[in-house]
């Protein structure tokens, strides 16, 4: 297999990463006049519109045989991958003349969704316009954005998808108290979680993408749970035969705008795309179930032995949420659970 220069790519991503783009809360506003500047070997158009009628773009590069789907932001409060494919973007615009781009277009045929979610993007929020949650969608096909991605995957029938999602702070990685920086999934199909050969596909990408970031991340690269969810994008895509690679960016030490995060998405993104262009047979599958399992044992911020109003000593363990007021992202600090929480880790601890 290539591999990736990554002190090359490292020196590239320093200078020209999309700096239009910076922080958690993206929306179309932010991203729609990068769209609007892309020009050849990219082709846009615009795939229809939101609930809320915000235009919804679907990006093709490429011509070869190979058929990929890339779509973030379903979760509109989930831009990290996002920012991710504007920098793939912006990659493919400096080295159209690297083999490596030449082999990739003619290997493959792309399709992007960077922004499937403009409603909830513009509220911060998972749901869109009308409260449904587009990754629980798959079967009832309510939403207007939910319809638009079968039709993609229906008329384009890809070979890989990349479903790319954000993930809380409270995972860690397993055995470890590193966050899981980057999350990988191959999703079942159903509960017995059967591995099938589509599955086995998808692990074998994974392990590449894996192999990737322990060079440059290692142990801050966990697995998500396989839990069968019947109702879920990447379970029933994977179910049809597309085989569907579910990211999901997480926490790095002191990066709550993700934008240390976006890169390592970046390259995770690209090392797939890489193994997918120069492989034909994807059976080097078993490496996936070395990496390890996302614990849930982070929190942002844990009081330690602090006095209640009993005079009893409690640990009280505080997370971020966030909302949208005036337009402007804003974070607060809530309460999420109190006692004895020595198993537990955080990113801060008084």
């Amino acid at each position: 297999m290539n591999r990736l220069d990554l002190d090359t790519l490292e020196k590239w991503y320093l200078n020209n990463f999309e700096d239009k783009l910076l922080g958690r809360r993206i929306v179309l506003e932010d991203i729609e006049p990068i769209i609007k500047t892309l020009k050849a070997p990219f082709v846009v158009r615009e795939l229809g519109t939101s609930e809320a009628n915000k235009n919804i773009y679907h990006i093709t590069l490429g011509t070869g045989p190979k058929r990929i789907l890339l779509w973030s932001q379903m979760h509109g409060n989930e831009s990290t991958g996002t920012k991710a494919l504007f920098d793939i973007f912006k990659y493919v615009e400096t080295y159209k003349e690297d083999s490596f781009i030449k082999d990739l277009l003619n290997t493959c045929t792309l399709i992007f969704i960077p922004m499937l979610n403009p409603d909830g993007a513009t509220n911060f929020t998972r749901v869109n316009q009308n409260d449904v949650d587009l990754n629980r969608d798959a079967v009832d096909l309510k939403a207007k954005e939910s319809n638009l991605l079968r039709a993609v995957l229906n008329d384009f029938n890809p070979h890989f998808c990349f479903n790319l999602h954000d993930q809380r702070t409270i995972f860690n990685v397993e055995g470890f108290k590193n966050p899981a920086t980057i999350s990988f999934l191959a999703p079942s199909i159903d509960e017995p979680r059967t591995l099938t050969e589509g599955r086995k596909e998808t692990m074998a990408a994974i392990v590449a993408m894996n192999e990737t970031l322990q060079e440059i991340i290692p142990n801050y690269v966990g697995r998500y749970t396989d839990e069968f969810y019947p109702t879920a994008t990447g379970d029933n895509f994977q179910k049809l035969g597309h085989n569907t690679i579910l990211i999901e960016a997480g926490h790095y030490p002191g990066d709550y705008d993700r934008d240390i995060v976006r890169k390592f998405n970046f390259y995770a993104i690209l090392s797939g795309l890489n193994y997918l262009v120069f492989n034909e047979n994807y059976t080097h599958y078993e490496p996936y179930f070395d990496i390890p399992n996302n614990g849930k044992q982070n929190y942002d911020l844990i009081l330690r032995n602090f006095l209640d109003d009993q005079n009893k000593q409690v640990d009280i363990a505080f997370q971020y949420e966030y909302e949208v007021v005036n337009n402007q992202l804003v974070s607060k600090l809530v309460e999420y659970q109190r006692g004895d929480l020595k198993e537990f880790n955080a990113y801060n601890e008084f």
